[in-house]
């Protein structure tokens, strides 16, 4: 989609977290107005003056009166609470445009908005956000899902466009799977790694990264491009004895390693096991030793 010139929009930020401040600075960027900004921790304090400079630090409410957009980035619990008070003090009359950025909420907690003829935008951009300025620049060409109140839909995708990002749409009863399928992407695989770099350091292997960078990038890469089909390893062998040893040597593991293991190593079975990956007679050898007495 290609830009189009629009009007600068008065921008309110509730929340300079490591999201707020940044998309807060994008749009700034794209020649929008930052009017306000909210900020309690003395860390979202050094965010606004890094991200947002010379823009006024208000509380909420003033944020809100002063904005033709409100930005609410704040976690997700926060957000139904925090419109409904708002709305509970008339701060959403007079047609704002509500948008907050939650991958797993929807448009229903920004109700209270539309019922009082704003506008309601969700946007949900791919990424994660560190909080500096270098995530400004990382936001161009990243998939921002949309979801929007009936008739706010260009806006939508005017201001998806803006941060540098590409819209897509999004439903909202899609949002608990769409947010579960990122999340067990993400979140698990820093788990993953990092474990994967705490077992190292116990054989004295102090610099994991150079062990674990280039194979994870080459099956991050293999696995985007083939699925399943990239999957390499003892499990796809059927070499039951090698995980058996896995298993004994993550003995002295934390529960944490040990379980994840295990667990992982009984969906890889199955995966493999369903496309026929794997030598047959191996497959349930492998899932008993994988398998404790209580998930029997």
């Amino acid at each position: 989609m290609t830009r189009l010139e629009r009007p600068t929009l008065r921008v309110g930020v509730v929340g300079a977290g490591r999201v707020g401040s940044v998309l807060g600075a994008a749009l700034r960027a794209a020649g929008h107005e930052i009017v306000a900004v909210s900020a309690v921790s003395e860390a979202s304090l050094e965010r606004a003056a890094l991200l947002l400079p010379e823009v006024p630090v208000r509380d909420v409410p003033e944020v809100v009166a002063a904005a033709d957009v409100v930005l609410l980035t704040v976690p997700d619990d926060a957000i139904g609470p925090l419109v409904s008070g708002l709305a509970a003090q008339g701060a959403w009359d007079g047609g704002r445009l509500a948008v907050h950025t939650s991958g797993f909420r929807g448009l229903d907690v920004l109700q209270p908005v539309v019922d009082v003829g704003g506008d309601a935008v969700v946007l949900h951009p791919v990424m994660t956000f560190t909080g500096l300025p270098s995530d400004v620049d990382r936001i161009t060409g990243t998939p921002i899902a949309v979801t929007a109140s009936m008739g706010a839909d260009l806006v939508a995708d005017a201001l998806a466009l803006d941060l540098g990002g590409e819209p897509f749409r999004l439903a909202d009863e899609d949002r608990a799977l769409y947010h579960a399928a990122l999340s067990h992407a993400a979140n698990h695989l820093t788990t993953v790694v990092a474990q994967s770099a705490q077992m190292l350091r116990d054989v004295g292997i102090d610099d994991a990264d150079l062990l674990l960078r280039p194979l994870l990038e080459a099956a991050l890469e293999n696995t985007l491009q083939r699925g399943d089909r990239a999957l390499t390893g003892p499990i796809v062998r059927g070499d039951v004895g090698t995980v058996a040893a896995h298993l004994e040597a993550l003995e002295g593991q934390p529960d944490d390693i040990r379980h994840a293991y295990r667990a992982l190593a009984i969906a890889t079975t199955t995966r493999a096991a369903a496309r026929r990956a794997m030598p047959a007679e191996t497959v349930q050898p492998m899932l008993d030793l994988l398998t404790t007495k209580e998930d029997r």
